[in-house]
């Protein structure tokens, strides 16, 4: 894999640290800001906002932009996000710079993913994909509970600092290792907008995006409140919330790794196997949060299968796109956030029911639920097709 491509992970792994690092300082930004931990979890859906609408739409007004100027561009921004953020007293302030940097994060997401794609032969999009979204794994195991230690230890303030000041080296990198300027050969060969849009309208591109969706929804449902879980449910101190999110960045790394290397190739078991397990685990956690072995081991589980059938969904998002060359990318932020988005509300929502605490593990279980069956009476139609061919 090329050296461009480690570094647009080392990137996305400072905004990955960002985005899921809220799981672990939610009650302690509600407490600061004097709101409910489900209005301060409503940050997260008003990140994921922003990657939906920013995806498309900043990928297409950076399309015709020098990448390099493009990615330092965002990763800035991002960083600026952050610092306002940390010092702000004020919630809707604060909501406001989770937009902001979400717009920043989708910019930068969606040319990393299409630049990730061109990077290597037209049969290895699985496996560049897993090295870029293992940004996003190693920020689940290392960054994120790294956050979360910090923001107990120092405040949640001291966790949205350590992001603005990790993405300055990051900008240093890409200063370095990404080449100036525009290949103007390519530029001339791409598709007119128009037609790169037009992509949208095809049915198993939109059927994957949807699958995609509903795969991240469980995720982020759960994982946004799974601080609660662990120290009402299971009655474990906070740090142990850190443990959680190491136990459950590890599995997606697991998860990614693996499907990074059956993705291209063999998209159809990942789906067929993975999806039902996943169904299974969550409300098996839902019913064994109070055991906190079997909670954890399940933490870990639902980490692996989670990022094994969401990274597979999202690689064949870039394949059935491969006619959009500059939004192939924003099309599969897109797919990622809306379930990002509309998660962590219907889980929220779930919170003041019977199931208390417990409400989004069982959410994450419906959704995977309709996921499987939308997919399956389907399942040819979404994997079939490989790098070199266009499905219509």
């Amino acid at each position: 894999m090329p050296l461009p491509l480690y570094l647009l992970a080392m990137a996305v792994f400072a905004m990955g640290t960002s985005e899921f690092m809220l799981a672990g300082l939610l009650p302690d930004i509600a407490s600061d800001l004097d709101v409910t931990v489900g209005t301060a979890g409503t940050l997260t859906s008003a990140f994921a906002v922003g990657m939906i609408v920013g995806a498309p739409l900043v990928a297409a007004l950076a399309r015709n932009w020098p990448m390099r100027s493009s990615l330092l561009g965002f990763i800035l921004t991002f960083a600026a996000g952050h610092a306002v953020g940390a010092m702000t007293t004020s919630f809707p302030v604060l909501f406001a710079t989770r937009v902001v940097a979400a717009l920043a994060n989708a910019g930068f997401l969606a040319v990393a993913l299409t630049a990730a794609a061109t990077l290597v032969s037209p049969d290895k999009k699985g496996r560049a994909l897993a090295v870029l979204l293992s940004g996003t794994t190693v920020a689940t195991i290392a960054g994120v509970p790294g956050g979360s230690v910090l923001g107990t230890l120092l405040g949640w303030r001291a966790a949205f600092w350590a992001v603005a000041a990790l993405c300055l080296p990051v900008a240093l990198g890409i200063l370095k290792g990404i080449p100036a300027g525009r290949d103007e050969d390519e530029a001339t060969g791409r598709p007119a907008l128009r037609a790169e849009l037009a992509q949208l309208a095809r049915p198993r591109l939109i059927l994957v995006m949807l699958l995609g969706a509903l795969v991240n929804a469980a995720t982020f449902g759960s994982l946004t409140f799974l601080a609660p879980v662990v120290t009402d449910s299971a009655g474990l101190g906070e740090l142990w919330i850190s443990v959680a999110l190491v136990l459950f960045g590890a599995g997606s790394f697991v998860g990614v790794t693996v499907a990074g290397r059956l993705s291209d190739r063999r998209p159809g078991p990942v789906i067929a196997v993975g999806g039902p397990l996943l169904l299974i685990g969550w409300p098996a956690l839902a019913m064994l949060a109070d055991e906190p072995v079997a909670l954890f081991i399940l933490v870990f589980v639902q980490g692996t299968l989670s990022f094994a059938l969401g990274s597979t969904l999202i690689t064949r998002v870039l394949y059935l796109a491969a006619g959009a060359t500059t939004m192939a990318g924003s099309y599969a932020t897109a797919a990622l956030n809306v379930g990002a988005a509309v998660g962590p509300v219907i889980a929220a929502a779930t919170l003041s029911t019977e199931a208390g605490d417990l409400g989004p593990l069982w959410a994450s279980g419906l959704l995977v639920a309709v996921a499987l069956l939308i997919a399956f009476p389907l399942l040819t139609a979404i994997t079939v097709g490989r790098s070199t061919e266009v499905l219509r």
